[in-house]
């Protein structure tokens, strides 16, 4: 799966967007966005980084994001077979119609509490879970209200907890989240030729000094290992494709087979070929006869 820039396109009028089984284990994915963010993982056990909060979860975990709070995606690392669905509310959903409806007041104060991050537990984390795993089979009139009440439901919910005691505010302007966001999104579009540093700082009007000290800044990764990482995210996809190795190798980018199988054990700790035998051989043996 390609990795998805967490933005809703412009001309999309629904003010909802939800990614069905997103997987993006093996690439670290430190991003903020506009949109408001609910997440459900089912099947895993792994770290919650969300603004200053770091924390683990365990088994599932559900958690609604206020905007534009920096978040690490919460299936990094996971090698279980785990579930993920993740709801992006468009702000001018609260903006233009939460703080018009009266009736919709208990979600609105659901949308400010989000600017701490909230995390949900009990029967409200297994209830609207089960209502998001269905989420991607109903058609849109029915998607968007069932999205309402699921709101509605976190509204009224008393089983949660803070991650943050006062709402987070980014540090970044928007001019350096649409640099990021940019940034990203040159990555997503070109990952499969050869991409200079100087290319990419040219686009921030920065110098190529200059450049990776910002980056690295924002996002606590050089620029090179990020564009590694998500290479090798996309080769393991095509080798669970089908793909052998050298054609892994050069449809993501990288111009040395010896290159791409140090890079790729450096990140995952295993070579490509381990790889795909382990995860391939898996389905084959376990594939109903």
């Amino acid at each position: 799966m390609k990795i998805q820039l967490e933005t809703i396109a412009p001309d999309t009028k629904s003010p909802f967007r939800l990614l069905h089984l997103p997987r993006l284990n093996h690439l670290f994915y430190w991003h903020f966005h506009p949109e408001f963010e609910l997440v459900y993982i089912e099947g895993a056990s792994a770290t919650r980084h969300v603004g200053d909060s770091i924390s683990n979860y365990k088994e599932s975990d559900l958690v609604f994001i206020g905007s534009n709070i920096p978040h690490l995606n919460f299936d990094y690392g996971v090698t279980s077979d785990y579930i993920k669905e993740v709801l992006h509310i468009k702000p001018s959903f609260k903006e233009e119609l939460l703080t018009n409806v009266p009736e919709l007041d208990s979600i609105l104060e659901l949308f400010e509490r989000s600017r701490h991050g909230i995390v949900f537990q009990g029967e409200t984390k297994q209830k609207v879970g089960q209502r998001l795993k269905q989420l991607h089979l109903l058609a849109p009139f029915d998607f968007f209200m069932e999205s309402i009440q699921i709101l509605r439901e976190l509204s009224q919910s008393q089983e949660y907890f803070l991650l943050h005691a006062d709402p987070f505010v980014n540090r970044y302007k928007k001019k350096e989240q649409d640099r990021l966001r940019d940034i990203h999104g040159f990555v997503d579009q070109h990952y499969q030729r050869k991409i200079e540093i100087a290319e990419v700082a040219g686009m921030c009007n920065l110098g190529k000094e200059a450049f990776c000290r910002y980056f690295k800044k924002a996002t606590g990764n050089t620029f090179t290992r990020f564009l590694n990482q998500y290479r090798i995210s996309q080769a393991k996809r095509l080798l669970l494709l089908g793909k052998n190795v050298g054609e892994a190798c050069y449809e993501c980018g990288f111009e040395s087979l010896s290159y791409f199988n140090r890079t790729f054990k450096g990140i995952s700790g295993e070579n490509p070929s381990e790889f795909k035998k382990r995860h391939v051989g898996n389905k084959k043996r376990t594939a109903p006869s």
